[in-house]
């Protein structure tokens, strides 16, 4: 009788599991809905805010989110081009990544804050940030906006303020009234002139060099990163690498 009883205590433990995971389930499902909702509403709202910032009725102005945490998270360290921070400092780290890729959005909302601020600001690397542009045509249309913003000593402020504001991937928000809004946000001085900027040919050739070097070092995804110095070039990988796997690509090359 008692193993009886224990035998029905067994099946009662596993049935009650096997319902809690389904329940688990269930409720994963209903909360990856629930994020695809949020972030369609991010959407939304970000496209709201472009309308507002058109019309005049912003109170800044920059019909952005974050201009300032950007802002801020940028101070003080010099840009030149598509690099960023000290020329002289000895190790870049490279990073290859197209401005409408979600994964690359999340690098630089959750690792790229203390990639600048720990190995930037500290002159142990440069941060270059390279327009591999494979999702498809907004992209090339985003990276070329970003690399005029550059001209003007604005191009990781412009990068930056795209991700924290980046809407579904070929989903067409990327506008000109939405790139726009980016620059105003990121602190461009001559609008104008990064308008006309923006269309000119010479990027063409820029973004092709980029997919030569990507083909050469056998790179097919969005985020890669490699690392370069004394040392020689190393691919790190792709992904959202945590810091500590690059700074120890970065001492394995000074």
């Amino acid at each position: 009788m008692a193993t009886r009883q224990a035998q029905k205590e067994r099946l009662r433990e596993q049935r009650l599991a096997q319902e809690a995971e389904a329940q688990a389930k269930e409720r994963r499902r209903r909360l990856v809905q629930y994020g695809s909702a949020a972030a369609f509403l991010a959407v939304c709202a970000v496209a709201v805010l472009v309308i507002i910032s058109q019309s005049g009725g912003g109170s800044s102005g920059s019909g952005t989110e974050d201009a300032a945490l950007v802002k801020q998270q940028l101070r003080g360290i010099p840009q030149h081009g598509t690099v960023l921070g000290d020329p002289n400092a000895k190790v870049t780290v490279i990073e290859y990544a197209d401005l409408q890729c979600p994964v690359c959005q999340a690098f630089s909302t959750e690792t790229a804050p203390d990639l600048i601020s720990q190995v930037v600001r500290k002159n142990t690397a440069t941060y270059d940030l390279r327009q591999y542009t494979i999702i498809g045509p907004d992209s090339a249309v985003a990276a070329k906006a970003a690399l005029a913003a550059g001209e003007q000593g604005r191009y990781w402020n412009f990068v930056e303020l795209f991700y924290r504001n980046q809407g579904t991937e070929n989903s067409g928000y990327v506008t000109d009234d939405f790139l726009t809004s980016v620059a105003k946000g990121a602190g461009v001085p001559d609008l104008d002139k990064w308008n006309q900027d923006r269309q000119s040919p010479k990027w063409d050739a820029a973004l092709s060099k980029v997919q030569s070097e990507t083909q050469s070092l056998g790179i097919n995804s969005t985020p890669t990163f490699v690392v370069q110095g004394p040392g020689g070039k190393k691919v790190v990988g792709s992904g959202i690498l945590p810091l500590s796997q690059l700074q120890i690509a970065i001492k394995s090359v000074e």
